[in-house]
């Protein structure tokens, strides 16, 4: 949003330096105000401006613009993927804002941008996000057209989703990719980065994917998005692995390890890593969940949405990437039925993290959040007149994950995924309301 938080209109004016763009602007404000983003209250006054001409025809652009929006809040969840263009897509439930917040300056943007807590973790200083404040304005911009919000009318938690979290991921995620590349010589095949993003269910993992391939194709760079549920068995298979494991509830239906079909996906991402040059095409697999009265079956081919090369990266998103075996006795006190998807998930390595490059691990302070998250997601679908599950059945739904989550997440935060780089790896905290913090 060229603009997302400007207002030059609604307050008395002091000069500003003559030839000001956006950037110098950030620098002024640096520079002679001795910004301190760690200490600095987002309270304090701040300077009353008065922008230069460039800046002034930057607000008349995103004016016209005309990003008139709906916006996903703290609690909005995507709940469904997309399907078109290798990207996967549903409906955004929304909470609507009922009153607009205040508009603020460029400079009020520049510090809300640094008071955000993934600042310091990506080793980001005032003066590199001044120096780079028209590609955070930019993004912000794309981000308004991609959720159609007015970029004059945010609220602050969209404020927050966007420069707190979407696009210093989205920044994060362009160092990976860059340093990815610098690994080969000229006229080289350059395959693309697979980054995986390992959350819990109803997090917002799925939102924040779509959110950054938007970003990337809005720069003209191709991506690929994929995720471990397109990558379950069958129908029949679900149904054999069903009768061979009698009495495990967690084997009953897909999710946890065993109900995937690990040859497609080793097959899809060795495919994907060939989708290096131009014209190179492929189709990604894609899964049915409401088959079978929801009991879900892969998708009909015909249906695949097909991507092209070159590709630059390949997002894989999961609620169990990068979980690991753990000794039987630790499993077994968690749940004894554990026992089975344990070893199960020996053979996921080979078939998915190994192909990772960097990883994006969105930590949870309570695996109980998941039930919550789901709730709601449920609860918008039937107002919304669409099927939902009850709450019992959310609460039966999600007790086939929490026993996965209880054993398996507290070592992923604790060493992070097996083979994972500590220099290729973001570990991004959130609260209950899906923020970082």
């Amino acid at each position: 949003m060229i603009m997302a938080a400007l207002n030059i209109l609604s307050q008395p004016m002091t000069p500003w330096p003559p030839t000001a763009s956006s950037v110098s602007l950030c620098k002024y404000y640096y520079n002679n105000n001795k910004y301190n983003c760690n200490s600095h209250s987002l309270s304090t006054p701040l300077p009353k401006t008065n922008p230069s001409s460039k800046l002034s025809q930057m607000t008349a652009q995103a004016s016209k613009s005309g990003c008139g929006c709906s916006w996903m809040k703290d609690s909005s969840i995507c709940h469904e993927t997309m399907a078109s263009r290798g990207q996967r897509q549903g409906p955004l439930y929304s909470v609507f804002p009922s009153t607009p917040a205040e508009v603020s300056s460029v400079q009020d943007l520049f510090e809300f941008i640094c008071s955000g807590p993934l600042i310091d973790k990506l080793g980001l200083t005032p003066e590199m996000v001044a120096d780079s404040i028209d590609k955070w304005l930019r993004y912000g911009l794309q981000l308004c057209k991609l959720f159609q919000l007015n970029d004059l009318y945010l609220t602050v938690p969209q404020k927050a989703r966007f420069y707190h979290y979407y696009i210093p991921v989205f920044l994060w995620c362009e160092d990976q990719i860059s340093h990815h590349r610098s690994r080969f010589k000229d006229g080289e095949d350059i395959p693309p980065l697979v980054i995986g993003f390992s959350a819990p269910q109803g997090c917002g993992k799925t939102t924040l994917v779509f959110a950054l391939d938007h970003l990337f194709r809005s720069s003209s760079r191709k991506t690929a998005t994929i995720s471990i549920d397109d990558f379950y068995l069958t129908a029949e298979g679900q149904a054999k692995l069903r009768e061979e494991n009698p009495g495990n509830a967690l084997l009953e239906f897909r999710g946890n390890a065993g109900s995937h079909d690990l040859s497609i996906s080793i097959e899809t991402l060795t495919t994907l890593s060939k989708l290096s040059k131009e014209g190179v095409k492929m189709k990604l697999p894609r899964y049915d969940k409401s088959a079978y009265n929801g009991k879900g079956d892969r998708a009909d081919p015909s249906t695949w949405p097909e991507v092209e090369g070159p590709l630059m990266a390949v997002l894989f998103e999961g609620w169990m990437l990068g979980f690991k075996p753990l000794p039987m006795e630790v499993v077994k006190a968690v749940d004894p039925q554990l026992e089975t998807v344990n070893r199960n998930l020996e053979a996921y390595y080979d078939a998915w993290d190994k192909f990772i490059g960097a990883w994006i691990v969105i930590k949870i302070r309570d695996p109980s959040c998941v039930y919550q998250w789901r709730l709601q997601a449920e609860i918008a679908m039937r107002e919304e007149g669409k099927p939902g599950m009850s709450d019992e059945e959310v609460k039966d739904f999600v007790s086939r994950y929490l026993p996965a989550y209880n054993a398996y997440l507290p070592t992923l935060y604790s060493e992070g995924p097996s083979g994972s780089d500590p220099e290729r790896l973001l570990v991004i905290e959130i609260d209950e309301g899906r923020n970082p913090f």
